[in-house]
Order: C-alpha cells, then structure tokens, then sequence
C-alpha cells in the first residue's frame, strides 16, 4: 500500500484508510457488521492489506470499542487511531449542565470529558488523530481548538482536526494550535472543497480526509433503484437517492462506470483513484461491512489514471454534477458553512 502524510507534522499513513461507521451502527445502511468477531476480522483484513489510518468517532454506535477490540496486543502500534467528538451524547450531564439543548458540544468541559470517555470504550492510553466531528456554533473554534490542544499537551492525543469547518473556522483554528487534517465529504458528486477549502490545505500543508469517497455507495455500482435500499436506510432520506435526483445521479454513475469498463477496474475503483490523483494529500476513507468490497477498494491504490481519463472523468462530473444537496435540510444546518 503506498503512502502519505496526516500534514505536514502528522504521520504517515496508508493512500487509504478505513472509515468504520458501518461496523459500529448496524440500522444506518442495508448492510453492516452486526457482530463484534465480524468487525474485528474485517479491521484485521484491512490491516493485512495495509492500511494503518482507522477512523471512527465516538457516535458510531459500538464502533469505538470494536476497533479498540481489534487493536488489542501488538496490533495497536500498526495502526494510526483516529476518532471524533462533538456530538452532545449525554456523555455525562455535568458536560451539559450550561447547555442542556445542545446538539453539538464544543466547550473545553466536554472536550476533555469526551476524549477520556473515547479513550475508555478504545481501551487505548492515545489517540493519535482527535477531530472535532462537527463546529460548535455556540462555542468560539479558538475555546475548542485550545482545549484540544491541550489534550495533546497531555499526552493523550497526537494530533487534531476538524471534520466539516468553513475555511474561516480553519483559519481561525490554526492560530490556536496546528492541524493535521481537515475531514470533509469528497467524492466526484461532491467536488465543493475544491473551491477554498483544499488550496487552503494545500497552502497551510494539512490533509483532506475524504469521506463517502464513493458517494454513500452511489458510485460503487451499489444501487439501480431507491428500492434497493432497506426499509430503515437513511440513505433513503437523503436528497440525492429520492425521485429525479436518484435517475439524474444513476445517468451519471452509469457514465462513470464505462470509463471504468475500459480501464478494466470497477467504478468503485476508478473513483477512488480520481480522489488519490487530485493531490498527495488526499487520503480517501472508504468504509464498507464487506470484505470483497474491502479489497476491491485496497486495490483501487494500484490504479493510475491517464491524463486523458481523468480529462474525461472530469467531463462527466464537474463541480455541482450531482443531482440534489448532499444532506437533507436538518443535516444541512450542522454543516459550518
């Protein structure tokens, strides 16, 4: 597997890593781990096939244990443990007290709390990546970012990001304290941070996580109709797997798909290979509950597209391509925007 840096202070890590929320939440999507040996062996696999950055958070389900599960003994040094915060769940009422109505928590008290809470179900004495999962509209980035900070004073955290800020907020955090990356959805139907927020990094030299690199599944030649998702998928609810969009967003997946019938890779394959090919600091977190998926996805790192395919891919899905927001109005008003 080759390999890239968390920044420009942070380690290095493989092309890909593994997002693990569908191991840890088992009614979120058609198909997920539901059993802990299961999650253990696909962590494993995937660390087999080389891929050290796991990323969870503390809100996927039983994910946070599962992996600290599969960390145990000599196999925590093999891996770069990256989790998150700041979704308020109720972690302890006293973290909570002066803002009981809060749906994102970013005050120093639960920063502290929330990592030591983390650091528990993990069973891990570190973290080597804490990101702050969502900004907190009510609390200055500078009280957030300064508490994070703190923890890697303490030795319990190597290095901080943000997932989803506004590059104002990034400009504002990296006054407090280095970041070692951004986390943000990236994906050839959601090309948004190419406009600010990726030169930004680029010139600040952090890296852009990207998750839903395969667009929730779309991409991957998951899905030819919204009924092929299970009654309780949320991915029902999302606005670019509802009506017109799913038609519009399946005519572009289908084109996609021919460049990847050429080049003899899956569609799954060639869009993570796009990502890996915008910049060196892009590290793409496919997740999946399927060990064949898992591989398919490992192999994608070994494809190199021409200048000539990506030319073409580009062609296809240029910037605001995809038919429908990528979050339904109520997801939409935790983005910082």
């Amino acid at each position: 597997m080759k390999t890239r840096k968390l920044g420009r202070q942070g380690p290095e890590v493989s092309a890909l890593g593994l997002g693990c929320m569908s191991i840890g939440i088992a009614d979120v999507y058609t198909s997920s781990v539901r059993d802990d040996d299961d999650a253990v062996a696909l962590i494993h696999r995937a660390m087999d096939l080389g891929i050290t950055l796991l990323d969870t958070a503390d809100v996927y389900g039983n994910s946070e244990r599962q992996v600290g599960k599969a960390l145990s003994g000599k196999r925590r040094d093999q891996a770069v443990l990256a989790t998150k915060f700041g979704f308020a769940t109720g972690v302890s009422a006293a973290a909570r007290r002066d803002a009981p109505d809060r749906m994102i928590n970013g005050t120093a008290a639960y920063v502290k709390e929330a990592c030591d809470a983390s650091l528990r179900r993990l069973g891990v004495s570190h973290i080597d990546l804490y990101y702050l999962h969502r900004v907190d509209p009510n609390t200055p980035i500078e009280e957030t970012v300064g508490a994070m900070a703190e923890l890697v004073k303490q030795g319990k955290v190597g290095h901080i990001g943000l997932s989803e800020p506004s590059v104002e907020t990034v400009r504002r955090a990296i006054k407090i304290h280095p970041l070692a990356a951004i986390q943000t959805e990236y994906s050839l139907w959601s090309r948004e941070p190419e406009a600010q927020l990726l030169p930004l990094l680029q010139e600040q030299g952090i890296a852009l996580v990207a998750y839903s690199p395969l667009g929730r599944g779309f991409l991957a030649d998951r899905f030819r109709k919204p009924e092929d998702l299970a009654a309780d998928d949320w991915r029902r609810g999302n606005p670019r797997f509802q009506g017109e969009n799913f038609q519009k967003n399946l005519e572009l997946a289908e084109r996609v798909k021919a460049i990847a019938t050429e080049k003899g890779c899956t569609p799954a394959q060639l869009a993570l290979a796009w990502l890996l090919a915008r910049h060196p600091n892009v590290i793409p977190i496919p997740g999946t509950s399927n060990p064949r998926r898992l591989e398919e996805n490992v192999r994608a790192a070994d494809v190199e597209l021409t200048a000539g395919e990506l030319e073409r891919v580009d062609a296809i899905m240029p910037q605001g391509a995809a038919a429908g927001s990528r979050y339904n109005e109520a997801m939409s008003t935790l983005l910082n925007g």
